[in-house]
């Protein structure tokens, strides 16, 4: 460890994010490394550090035995006014290196609002932000994650993206740097043959061409770029990396258990839902392969939970088989199994029951909306009979601690299913009244309403996001409607929704204004006592642009979209179809009933009704 970092971590908050040597790290022989990976997690550690996707990604990078990937992890800004006060470029938490002179720059992004931090860890680092002011001697920097499905906004910063699943497209990215390297290649030359790989994007082989009005009229591809960049999958899920034998952090983070991912996907089709559509199509991981992986994961981490992770874990079809062969591994050892994404239509008390026997945990359910109408309109195809139902049977059960979440701001969204907000809450209380064997232990039912931000890739990207004020008039609504004492009312800010709404459906021009952002302090904004909404704003007047333009403004049908040269799976034509089916109030069946012909079967070689 450098002498200098001695002196500095006994004065910052959780010294033990910035020291590495964990117990399952991984340690390599430099003198056989043909290609470094600096893998960058714009946040902190220990929310970097409970991202089963960076484990799966550290581990598959690690794999080649001339290829060493190492962690990074955003400082806390206490850390990192150290670090810039002693002139100690940002490193990587194995080898202590300084990431500057690693082959490959790897940033994981999964959410808008950590565009900010990226720039700070380049600029920490020692590395030009922009793509084009980057050296032979500089890394190639790319980013790859959810927020990736709109790459346009960070475009000028990277030198290139991974769209979709990067377990296999970052090992033919290593492969081929380490060719480059061998040969000698210029940048341009690397760029170029990265281009050529499916599931990459080059921006600087790419050239946006906007209308008078600021909407864009075309996206010019160079020779040599695909039109269109498809995503990549992993199309044998049942066989791919999982890792078992993982890093165990030596100091406390979000999500400190085992994450067992069941499977990628989702058959709902829920209209707002990004992650539904763009992680299609649905593929599952055997019960049988899932108990094993389970038990070493739980034997090599000594953790004493796990949890079964997805986007809608009660889906999983051999769900109760699985848990049975879970639990008797973990109920003789006095470990828990928690399931954190449930649906309020396939409830099972039995279930959950035999997962929580060793500790009872609360519940959680989110309706979305608080009328079947507006469920039917965003494709929640859940009644609220189904809710109060399984409300009755965990309030039977001895459950007393519920939370549902709702989303302000729907398309069509009228004052009348704002107050149903409330009125259902009333309907779970009258429920929990009715049904709970022991009343004297009270109940708390949690109301949590978010600003509805339209996404990229759905089939309301083309929807106005509310405003400010109209969202805090609906807030102060459902608020003069919650009077039960038992009832308790949360509600997520708008200002953070609207920026997130402007980077998510931004296009290249934004580029600017996230640079002026950071230079006038933006950085850890996922975090809500750094995040500025004024300083947003005064970046975009200053380029001329606005936040209205980006999230108010209703889209065109036929207009260009920035995120359209990247095919997630689900075409334009189908998001268009459950648009309008949106407007009529059709729902549409999940993918297990019929298959819709959204595009994305065609990507793990099916076949699709489109």
């Amino acid at each position: 460890m450098d002498k200098r970092l001695e002196r500095i971590l006994p004065r910052v908050q959780k010294p033990a994010r910035y020291t590495g040597g964990e117990w399952g790290e991984i340690k390599k022989d430099m003198s056989r490394i043909e290609v470094r990976t600096a893998f960058c997690f714009p946040d902190t550690y220990e929310i970097g550090m409970s991202n089963l996707g960076m484990r799966i990604l550290y581990g598959t990078m690690n794999a080649p035995e001339w290829s060493y990937c190492e962690r990074v992890f955003a400082p806390w800004s206490d850390f990192e006014a150290e670090l810039r006060a002693a002139g100690i470029p940002l490193y990587a938490l194995e080898s202590g290196d300084p990431i500057a002179k690693f082959d490959l720059v790897a940033f994981s992004i999964g959410y808008e609002m950590a565009y900010t931090t990226v720039l700070n860890m380049l600029s920490l680092a020692g590395i030009p932000l922009r793509s084009r002011d980057r050296r032979a001697s500089d890394p190639l920097v790319y980013a790859g994650g959810t927020s990736c499905c709109n790459p346009e906004p960070m475009a000028e910063f990277m030198d290139f993206f991974v769209i979709g699943e990067g377990e296999e497209v970052n090992n033919e990215v290593l492969e081929l740097v380490r060719e480059a390297k061998a040969a000698g290649w210029d940048r341009q030359r690397v760029l170029l043959r990265l281009a050529g790989i499916d599931g990459v994007y080059v921006p600087s082989l790419y050239t946006p061409e906007y209308n008078a009005d600021g909407t864009l009229r075309a996206m010019r591809h160079a020779s040599g770029a695909p039109e269109r960049v498809t995503k990549r999958i992993v199309r044998d899920f049942e066989n791919s990396f999982f890792p078992t034998s993982t890093i165990v952090p030596s100091t406390e983070i979000v999500h400190d258990r085992v994450n067992l991912e069941l499977f990628r996907g989702c058959v709902r089709g829920c209209r707002f839902c990004q992650a539904g559509q763009v992680y299609r199509p649905i593929r599952y991981r055997s019960a049988a392969k899932l108990i094993e992986q389970g038990k070493q994961c739980l034997s090599n981490s000594g953790y004493q939970e796990i949890t079964l992770s997805s986007l809608s874990t009660s889906d999983y079809p051999e769900l109760m088989g699985l848990c049975d062969g879970l639990l008797d591994y973990c109920e003789p050892r006095s470990m828990s199994l928690s399931l954190p994404s449930l649906r309020a239509d396939n409830f099972s008390m039995e279930l959950m029951s035999r997962v929580q026997k060793v500790r009872k945990s609360g519940l959680t359910f989110a309706p979305e909306a608080g009328t079947q109408r507006l469920r039917d309109v965003i494709n929640k195809n859940v009644r609220e009979e189904d809710l109060i139902t399984t409300c009755r049977t965990a309030f039977a059960g001895g459950w007393n601690n519920l939370k549902l979440y709702f989303m302000l701001g729907l398309p069509t969204e009228t004052d009348e299913d704002i107050v149903g907000i409330a009125e259902l809450a009333d309907k779970v209380l009258h429920a929990w009244r009715e049904c709970s064997p022991n009343k004297s232990r009270g109940v708390r039912i949690t109301v949590s309403t978010s600003c509805f931000v339209p996404k990229p890739h759905t089939p309301f990207q083309w929807e106005a996001q509310v405003s400010i004020e109209e969202y805090l008039r609906r807030v102060s609504l459902l608020r003069s409607r919650m009077t039960a004492r038992n009832v308790v009312y949360n509600w997520h800010d708008a200002e953070t929704s609207v920026i997130e709404a402007v980077l998510s459906r931004g296009d290249r021009r934004l580029g600017d204004v996230i640079e002026q952002v950071w230079r006038d302090g933006g950085r850890l904004e996922a975090w809500s006592e750094f995040f500025s909404y004024e300083r947003w704003i005064k970046a975009l007047e200053q380029f001329g642009l606005s936040a209205e333009f980006y999230a108010a403004r209703e889209r065109g049908q036929d207009e260009v979209f920035p995120w359209d040269m990247v095919n997630m799976g689900p075409t334009k034509r189908h998001l268009a179809r459950e648009r309008e089916a949106s407007r009529q109030g059709v729902l549409s069946p999940d993918c297990n009933a019929r298959c819709s012909g959204c595009g994305a079967a065609a990507l793990a070689g099916g076949k699709c009704n489109e």
